[in-house]
């Protein structure tokens, strides 16, 4: 393994959270509690530039990934639920626990449920792209039902 899969893998995986047990849980999980440090604070522009690197990185490391594993979408890639997650708190500046929690959760019922486009945009785009977008489209519905939410409470 060269220098540059060592980076993808661990890039891809968030180090050792890719190879736990329900991976995507647990990346998202990473990704919600780094928000309100990392990511939720940041200019409007300065996050969408943050998701925009986020995808495009995320897109190079899956890709090395898959054909490293010779696997579709492998378990290892979380770095693509950090993406879906963080779009999913785009355009909240501020949240309160229970908000950053339905945040989450939402998020990951999107991600699993992939109600259309979401489960055909994973072939819109080749390899690690793929991977990346269906995790930004549960994203950007699991922001609208999250400022629902809201809205409604």
């Amino acid at each position: 393994m060269t220098l540059i899969d060592r980076i993808a893998t661990n890039f891809a995986s968030l180090g050792p959270f890719g190879k736990l047990p329900v991976s995507g849980t647990w990346g998202s999980a990473v990704a919600a509690l780094a928000a309100p440090l990392l990511f939720m604070p940041a200019p409007f522009a300065v996050r969408l530039t943050m998701l925009v690197l986020v995808f495009i990185g995320g897109s190079l490391a899956c890709d090395i990934v898959e054909k490293n594993l010779c696997r579709k979408d492998p378990g290892l890639c979380v770095i693509d639920e950090v993406l879906g997650q963080w779009t999913t708190y785009l355009f909240f500046t501020a949240l309160t626990p229970w908000q950053m929690f339905w945040g989450f959760v939402l998020f990951r019922a999107f991600d699993i449920l992939k109600p259309a486009p979401v489960r055909a945009s994973e072939c819109w785009m080749p390899g690690g792209f793929g991977v990346m977008l269906d995790d930004f489209l549960a994203g950007i519905y699991a922001a609208i039902a999250l400022a629902v939410l809201i809205a409604l409470t």
